[in-house]
């Protein structure tokens, strides 16, 4: 049985992998996207960037998408529910075909010994909501990524496959715990079309889920469950024929992702990711399906779709997306964009520290803004890994926090994918957490399983008085410690202490990120089944609370990297968080950019050398294992060939 206290047979909503990326060819049934991306308008006066046009979805192209998916449905014999969503995570139809399943099954651990999400019955509306967002979320003007890429990034080898068991874990390891229903940032249905908005459980990997283009501009995306199985594929070596992955492709007719930008056309350490295991020649001509004449019916569903009609999403990069260009008040670089509440101000504007009560000489307004001006111009420097064409410029969100977890800041390039938001932010907390003396305070007073890990980290280390602030983890350092097999990948070594051990780990349960929301996820997906009155709080977690409903720790941890620590001496003030792009370009933004801030305004700045986390070692069998700190990318600039450019910070 799962063990979702008080809520073991609850029939549950999930959303919990990350989205995958693959191969596919270009479409036989029409669509002016097939092709290669069209040229973005050109920066405008002294921009690094473009600006992705004005392009959203209407009413008309909800109900062609949800048409042409319903008609390969029944092409194959099959009834799916269908969930379309814009760029920014706003459902704009749930359409359930007659004799559709109203649950789905996540699989059971390794084991069978079920924690977390491990063996759960969810609703069929929930996992396609889950998939829609994780197509649109992980993709952008420059890659286009599917559910079927996130399992492979996400699972404990890259590429997962039975043969390649000893390569380290996915790159995005863990992201399938973010855009948490939970979250502090992610808003919600009832705060209308602002976004970005949260997902029932999180991202998916279930193939199934792509994203949608509109003249070869991001939309949003489109996720379908018709087989009854919301899982993850474990074996990217084989070409499946699954039913879920044909249906959603069919959806995307006439709104397809470029060719040019397709996962398949993005390597990572040499490898090409997955898209799609089947091609637009393999799927029926669906163009002419029209909604009006598809059987079915809409859906609502309780937290994000009130159902009774199709919607138009908003366009990126307007007020009402929630996500827009900021002014010249409120950051100096004129490719920053913010986040907004869709009344023209700032949700995040930069401001000084909060923690002037916990702390001497807390961060400084200006020290934030040069913290988050210096990381955006190594942004705008750093190649990019994840973006076609070669050379792209990275393009990331940057966010910054307090010793208590508010945040002092965020700012994003005009095309970050939108999953990075809550991840930086999920990833400048994690840094902050771990490195402060009131780490392993605040994990023994959370509630369940939670503190049993402090105790596992302190045995793992040999080191009793370990999360006391005595060193600074960064997320490197931390996703260590997470991984299934320490170090990382190595088979037949034990589990990291902050990980479930293998025979046990999916990526719906993988340790303590997931101990940390389970109850979060519980009361939501109790409230989305009607089995509870009462929504998650806006914050997860039950670490003590800091502020009133403010916990260190709002919007879950995360587990790959791209995080510091900020010091002004040997005294933790902060962290820093930076997604969106190669994680190697991730750890270099916060790490050079915190850097170059402190070396400008002076104060605040990395973590002292002799406290750094890969200061620890760990005994391995007969040799010592050094915890990481950060690793910077070679050769990472696009305007010089300088190498090793953190060596020596």
């Amino acid at each position: 049985m799962s063990k979702w206290s008080g809520f073991k047979t609850l029939v549950l909503t999930p959303a919990l992998v990350l989205a995958a990326c693959g191969g596919g060819g270009g479409s036989s049934n029409g669509g002016g996207n097939s092709g290669n991306t069209p040229p973005p308008p050109p920066p405008v006066g002294n921009a690094n960037y473009s600006v992705p046009p004005l392009e959203s979805l209407n009413a008309a192209d909800v109900g062609n998408v949800i048409a042409r998916a319903a008609a390969q449905a029944d092409a194959q014999g099959a009834s799916a529910t269908i969930a379309v969503v814009d760029r920014v995570g706003n459902v704009l139809g749930v359409f359930a075909m007659p004799g559709a399943g109203t649950t789905a099954i996540i699989p059971d651990a390794p084991n069978g010994n079920n924690v977390d999400a491990q063996g759960l019955t969810i609703p069929a509306a929930g996992a396609a909501i889950a998939k829609a967002i994780t197509g649109a979320y992980l993709s952008s003007g420059g890659n286009a990524f599917s559910t079927r890429t996130a399992s492979m990034i996400v699972q404990q080898h890259f590429p997962p496959a039975p043969s390649t068991a000893g390569l380290e874990s996915g790159p995005l390891f863990g992201v399938q715990f973010s855009q948490l229903p939970c979250s502090d940032l992610s808003a919600r249905a009832s705060d209308g079309m602002i976004g970005p908005q949260r997902s029932p459980l999180g991202l998916a990997a279930d193939p199934g889920g792509f994203p949608l283009y509109k003249n070869g501009v991001v939309v949003g995306g489109v996720g379908v469950i018709a087989d009854g199985v919301y899982g993850f594929d474990p074996n990217v070596l084989d070409t499946d024929v699954d039913a879920d992955e044909q249906i959603a492709l069919a959806g995307t007719v006439g709104f397809e992702a470029p060719v040019s930008i397709r996962a398949n056309r993005i390597f990572v350490d040499g490898t090409s990711l997955r898209y799609t295991d089947v091609g637009y020649s393999q799927i029926s001509d669906v163009s002419g399906a029209s909604f009006a004449g598809t059987a079915g019916a809409l859906v609502p569903v309780t937290g994000y779709y009130a159902g009774g009609g199709l919607l138009a999403g908003a366009a990126y990069g307007t007020e009402a997306s929630g996500i827009r260009q900021s002014t010249a008040a409120e950051f100096s670089n004129v490719d920053a964009f913010v986040l907004s509440n869709g009344a023209g101000s700032n949700r995040y504007p930069v401001r000084a520290g909060t923690d002037g009560a916990d702390i001497a000489n807390p961060i400084t307004q200006p020290e934030a803004t040069a913290i988050l001006e210096e990381a955006f111009t190594i942004m705008s420097r750093a190649r990019a890994q994840i973006r076609q064409p070669t050379d792209s410029r990275a393009q990331v969100t940057i966010s910054l926090v307090d010793t208590r977890g508010e945040v002092l800041g965020i700012v994003r390039s005009p095309d970050a994918p939108i999953f990075g938001i809550d991840v930086s932010l999920q990833k400048a907390r994690t840094a902050n957490l771990f490195s402060g003396p009131f780490a392993a305070g605040d994990l023994q007073a959370a509630a369940g399983e939670v503190p049993q890990f402090v105790t596992r980290l302190r045995t793992f280390l040999s080191d009793p008085s370990a999360l006391t602030g005595t060193f600074a983890f960064a997320d490197r350092s931390g996703g260590n410690l997470s991984r299934p097999y320490f170090p990382d990948g190595e088979v037949g070594t034990a589990n990291g202490p902050l990980s479930r051990p293998i025979a046990q780990f999916n990526p719906f349960s993988t340790g303590l990120q997931s101990a940390l929301v389970v109850g979060n996820l519980a009361q939501h997906l109790g409230f989305v089944t009607g089995a509870a009155a009462v929504d998650t709080p806006r914050f997860c977690t039950t670490l003590p609370q800091v502020a009133p409903d403010h916990p260190r720790i709002a919007n879950g941890i995360q587990i790959f990297p791209g995080s510091v620590p900020i010091y002004r001496g040997n005294t933790l003030v902060g962290g820093i968080g930076v997604s969106g792009d190669g994680i190697d370009q991730d750890d270099m933004i916060s790490f050079l950019g915190l850097h170059n801030a402190g070396q400008r305004v002076g104060g605040e700045g990395n973590a002292p050398k002799d406290i750094r986390a890969d200061r620890i070692s760990v005994v391995v069998g007969n040799r010592q294992v050094r915890l990481r700190y950060v690793n910077c990318p070679f050769a990472p600039f696009l305007d010089t060939a300088d190498n090793n450019v953190c060596e020596g910070l």
